[in-house]
């Protein structure tokens, strides 16, 4: 008898773990603390470098025929392009993002340290000058990767976050787009910025992925020129702004997909517009609009 119970009770625990949300089976019960990171990118940047050296004597001596003045100058003169990757982290595009995992409710914030680059390195042109002082080439040292997590997770970056939300810049174009409006000397200006980047969230104890995707962001600014010749200056403040909110939305939509978090409750703005779609308000006539053609 006492058997069927244990056997009964363990069938019982299976099940109830079973019918556990993917939230709770992959990130605890309790609220996670989260760390979520600044898009990493890598660039590659060209620098001019120029070294020389000159050595040069001279003396002044006087014989039977006058004084004569000698001079010797000798010297090194290096000078190319030289090309590296930089590494480095867009604080631009992450704060909508943590907004949204605060206003989400399901994770609790931790802020992690700024990527440690290494701090600065000597030039090129600073390495060939004591190249040609020494005959020594300089030892090259390793850099810290902006892209290496597991090394940034173990170096102390993300201390006391169970999770690490870790984002990579892909792509990000900004655009310029005149169109003339037939028939007339106007024309409309869009401004607009389209952003895609990489995430996964990563367990800081384990480092499995517990969730992976791509998320998009985009923003623009459409402005209506009187004259084709006219000068515009776009709105980038807005157009980033937007493009981040975007992001972030993106963002919280994918983690909901992936790890059954709840909704994001809606705001004042989007609830009275619902209440308002529920109840039929009276037609009114249609406003009439100017079409340039």
């Amino acid at each position: 008898m006492m058997q069927r119970r244990i056997l009964s009770l363990g069938l019982l625990t299976l099940a109830c773990g079973l019918a556990l949300p993917a939230q709770a089976s992959r990130m605890g019960k309790t609220p996670p603390k989260v760390a979520v990171t600044d898009l990493a990118y890598t660039q590659r940047v060209a620098e001019y470098f120029e070294a020389a050296t000159v050595k040069s004597s001279g003396g002044v001596s006087a014989n039977q025929h006058g004084i004569v003045a000698t001079h010797q100058s000798a010297g090194t003169y290096v000078a190319g392009t030289h090309s590296y990757m930089e590494q480095r982290e867009l604080r631009s595009f992450s704060s909508d993002i943590r907004g949204s995992l605060l206003k989400g409710g399901a994770v609790r914030l931790v802020q992690g340290k700024v990527f440690d680059d290494g701090g600065p390195q000597h030039t090129k042109a600073e390495q060939a000058l004591n190249q040609i002082k020494t005959g020594k080439m300089a030892k090259l040292v390793r850099q810290p990767e902006v892209h290496d997590i597991i090394a940034r997770i173990k170096k102390g970056e993300f201390s006391g976050a169970d999770y690490v939300l870790f984002g990579t810049l892909t792509s990000m174009e900004f655009r310029d787009q005149l169109s003339p409006l037939q028939g007339t000397t106007s024309a409309s200006y869009l401004f607009s910025l389209d952003l895609v980047a990489d995430f996964s969230l990563i367990n800081t104890r384990t480092y499995e992925i517990v969730a992976a995707f791509s998320a998009q962001g985009e923003g623009n600014d459409t402005k209506l020129l009187s004259n084709r010749g006219d000068i515009v200056r776009p709105n980038r403040g807005q157009v980033m702004r937007d493009t981040s909110r975007s992001l972030a939305a993106n963002v919280y939509e994918q983690l909901v997909e992936q790890l059954d978090l709840p909704e994001l409750p809606e705001s004042g703005a989007e609830a009275r517009g619902n209440a308002g779609a529920k109840q039929p308000k009276p037609q009114q006539q249609p406003e009439t609009a100017v079409i340039l053609r």
